[in-house]
């Protein structure tokens, strides 16, 4: 009786341990996101009361360092929009589908070879992936560039580096994202809803897409979620291969993302350059805030 009260106790001090704790890391974490909201409120929006909203956001000049500057990032707005939603539209079909072969009809051998290899591709940093654009991409989008524009007298001919070649990078560097978690996601359905569709005579293909899929579409928009917030905040290896000029989102122009822009030119900004700078960051803050709403929103809606 003394060692089952005795033991109760024990357990008693350590789930009470182990909620204190546990609160006090839930305080922190709220009060870093407060912190960062409140910080990037304070250091984003003094651009806005000096330049102008209009000025800033629905202009497309942008020219921080002339005698006369100006501060337009429409342009930029709209390429972290379009290339952000290409990406998203290229890189969770493929990471989907890859994830259900991998889970459903991949044989083992070939398995044990293809899950360490995307393990391995979310490993590598994203300047490796700015690299390898240079290196491969780019040069190949140029060619397919000169062969289009041949005999252009108005085209800006790129390099390579284009909104076309952000988007394949982007593409590829949220695949270990979606494909890890969507398998897991699949991977945790139960096999009696197979067993069960298999048992009225659906095919193997018909369970995959009609009941397997349906089932883990929480964590399959899970997967899509952090797929988004990856392509949204990747600088480094966009600033590569996107050729990082101001320029309409076009597929063969040299284009700048929020994340390029505050990359590109805070290392030598002063004073209302600076501040711009970060009322860029402030858009992308607020961009990801409403984002991330959104998809929660439908995330909810679709557990209702």
């Amino acid at each position: 009786m003394n060692s089952i009260i005795g033991n109760k106790k024990a357990r008693s001090v350590v789930e009470q341990t182990a909620e204190i704790i546990f609160t006090i890391c839930a305080f922190f974490a709220v009060l870093a996101v407060i912190s960062i909201t409140v910080y990037m409120f304070l250091n984003g929006t003094p651009a806005l009361t000096k330049v102008g909203l209009t000025e800033i956001l629905f202009s497309t000049v942008w020219k921080p360092t002339a005698a006369d500057p100006s501060y337009g990032i429409l342009y930029v707005i709209l390429t972290s929009i379009v290339g952000t939603t290409l990406a998203i539209l290229l890189g969770v079909p493929i990471g989907v589908l890859t994830a259900v072969f991998l889970a459903e009809t991949a044989p083992k051998p070939l398995s044990k070879i293809v899950r360490p290899a995307i393990e391995l591709l979310a490993g590598i940093p994203s300047v490796i992936y700015g690299l390898l654009g240079i290196l491969l991409l780019c040069p190949a989008m140029y060619k397919l560039e000169q062969k289009i524009f041949a005999g252009s007298a108005t085209h800006q001919f790129t390099g390579g580096a284009n909104l076309i070649s952000a988007v394949l990078v982007l593409a590829i560097m949220i695949l270990p994202t979606v494909i890890n978690i969507s398998e897991s996601a699949l991977r945790s359905v139960p096999a009696s809803l197979k067993a069960a569709s298999l048992g009225l005579g659906a095919s193997r293909i018909q369970t995959i897409f009609r009941v397997t899929i349906p089932a883990a579409k929480s964590g399959i928009a899970t997967a899509i979620v952090l797929g988004v917030g990856r392509a949204i905040g990747e600088a480094m290896a966009i600033s590569l291969v996107s050729g990082s000029s101001v320029n309409a989102p076009l597929p063969f122009h040299s284009v700048r993302f929020l994340t390029t822009a505050i990359v590109a030119e805070m290392g030598y900004a002063a004073d209302l350059h600076r501040q711009v700078l970060f009322t860029i960051g402030l858009v992308l803050f607020v961009f990801i805030m409403i984002i991330n709403m959104t998809l929660n929103k439908i995330l909810k809606g679709e557990k209702e």
